[in-house]
């Protein structure tokens, strides 16, 4: 409603403004709704030709020349492409081309057609892949399945034999349960066998002792002499002098030739039926001594290998020769714990020790001559005196077996190598341990000193050689020789080279002075159980579990 300029000066009269009011104006509006179908459908239409445009273009049609190029290029025929190009070239530079050959296209029918043909080529291809994996994992789980059988079946075969073998079990404790009394009847009788028989034995004893006092009275009251090799028993009685401690070594400050370390193989010799243990040459002569598990034990000369002396008289496996330093004596150890001692120019064996209750591992000479050490499974090692034909000491103080046993050069120190993973050092006059050497972390297999008696290197069943220096008591070195056991080691004359028999069928060739490995000599078909290095450094010898023993120079 509209309001008058005369209402509103009256209505202004008391004071109050009136507002008139004023009707909605909806033409504005109307534009403006207009205006925005009118720019929407301006801006849409842009944008439909765009879109219809660039559907145009993802969906043109190919010309004739084109699908040609390119079905010539996809082929592969390049000649044939290039023949057409030129051709087709020409015919347009002359313009026997028309138009409607210029612009011609490809059916698109036909398109599809050929499309559908890739397609289909690639997914036979797919199948033929999908159908090879199919037969591939058919095979497998077929491979798999007669595998799972057949643990089956072992496993159903496995728990018979195992509850065959708890019935049997079961059966032999009855069977035991039933001889028990009659075991327990049987040890109290050998218990008192074996005390009866010991008082026989004192009783025997007593009444020889009193026998021969009797026939000495009535030797003397007949005015005879007594009948016995006087001269013999003093001599074998005798007991030799403990050697002096103050003889020096001559090779302490001399210098001596190393062995040559580049050497290959010369000789390989057989001369045993069993596995050779223990090799040793002779201190005058090029004669080689072998021991071996065929319960013999023989003397070649070297280097043409030719045999000279066999020595067979023990019952078990020779673990170890060595001779004597005057050359003329040869001891052998053996598993019937005996100790032999032989005659090389006799050629017999003059004499045996059975002082070990068990099998005896090595032995050595004193560098005088005048004792013997040997050393056994009993834990003990024992020092015999070749003056008086009896067990001088006995050293006892490992807890194993003591496998190896090595004197000082030029001195009265025995060193032991023991099951118990200890090298020991002992005074053979007093039988007391000097020292012990602590390292190993499995059996020690073998011990020697050097030619100057100054180092100690030691091997055990773990394949590492540990150096010890004798004066300082301490490990100076240690050399991994590999996860097989070093069953020997053998230094050269000047102390230098260090030899390594290995369980891996190798020799192992170490470099003392500048600490570094320098060859494997691999030859033997088994374990090799020992090497010495020849003196004059010319020559290197193993030995094996294959039976043979080698020569390398």
């Amino acid at each position: 409603m509209a309001v008058t300029d005369e209402e509103h000066l009256e209505g202004s009269d008391d004071g109050r403004y009136d507002y008139e009011e004023l009707e909605a104006d909806t033409s504005g509006d109307e534009e403006t709704l207009d205006d925005f179908a009118k720019l929407l459908a301006e801006t849409s239409a842009p944008a439909a030709a765009a879109e219809q445009d660039k559907s145009l273009v993802t969906q043109g049609a190919e010309v004739v020349d084109d699908y040609i190029r390119n079905f010539f290029t996809r082929h592969g025929l390049k000649r044939a492409l290039d023949a057409f190009e030129s051709e087709w070239y020409e015919l347009q530079m002359v313009g026997k081309l028309g138009e409607d050959a210029l612009t011609e296209v490809v059916p698109s029918e036909y398109q599809r057609t050929h499309n559908m043909h890739h397609q289909l080529v690639h997914l036979r291809q797919e199948v033929d892949k999908a159908r090879f994996v199919a037969e591939k994992a058919k095979g497998t789980w077929d491979k798999f399945r007669k595998e799972r059988d057949f643990h089956r079946m072992h496993h159903k075969r496995v728990v018979q034999e195992k509850n065959k073998l708890l019935v049997d079990l079961k059966r032999l404790k009855r069977h035991y349960e039933q001889y028990e009394p009659t075991l327990t009847e049987l040890r109290h009788k050998y218990e008192v066998a074996m005390k009866e028989k010991m008082l026989m034995r004192l009783e025997r004893d007593r009444l020889q002792a009193k026998c021969d006092s009797l026939q000495k009275q009535l030797a003397q009251y007949e005015g005879k002499e007594e009948e016995k090799p006087q001269p013999t028993v003093k001599k074998k009685s005798k007991d030799s002098a403990w050697p002096p401690d103050d003889r020096p070594n001559p090779y302490l400050n001399m210098q001596l030739e190393s062995c040559k370390t580049e050497v290959k193989l010369q000789k390989t010799f057989k001369g045993h039926l069993g596995p050779i243990a223990k090799l040793a040459l002779h201190p005058k002569l090029p004669v080689l001594g072998t021991a071996s598990d065929d319960h013999t034990w023989k003397l070649w000369s070297m280097p043409q290998g030719e045999l000279v002396m066999s020595g067979e008289g023990h019952k078990d496996w020779v673990s170890d020769l060595a001779f004597h330093p005057k050359g003329s004596l040869v001891a052998t150890t053996s598993g019937d714990s005996t100790v032999k001692i032989w005659d090389m120019v006799q050629e017999t064996c003059t004499y045996t020790f059975t002082d070990h209750p068990q099998p005896v591992w090595s032995c050595a000479f004193h560098d005088l001559g005048d004792f013997l050490v040997t050393c056994s499974m009993d834990h003990t090692a024992k020092i015999f005196d070749l003056g008086s034909m009896r067990c001088r000491q006995t050293l006892r103080g490992h807890v194993d077996s003591v496998n190896s046993v090595a004197l000082q050069p030029f001195a009265n120190s025995i060193c032991t190598a023991s099951g118990d993973k200890t090298v020991s050092l002992w005074d053979m006059r007093s039988g007391l341990c000097v020292q012990t050497f602590y390292g190993h972390a499995n059996a020690c297999n073998r011990a020697i000193f050097t030619t100057r008696g100054d180092a100690i290197a030691s091997c055990d069943a773990d394949g590492l050689v540990k150096l010890w220096d004798v004066r300082m008591v301490s490990e100076f070195l240690q050399i991994d020789s590999g996860r097989h056991p070093a069953n020997g080691a053998a230094f050269d004359r000047a102390g230098k080279l260090l030899a390594i028999a290995s369980g891996d069928a190798t020799v192992k060739l170490f470099d003392l002075e500048k600490r570094q490995f320098l060859t494997a000599l691999e030859g033997h078909s088994n374990a090799v159980n020992d090497v010495v290095v020849d003196p004059a450094g010319k020559m290197i010898l193993s030995a094996g579990s294959d039976c043979t023993f080698r020569t390398w120079g």
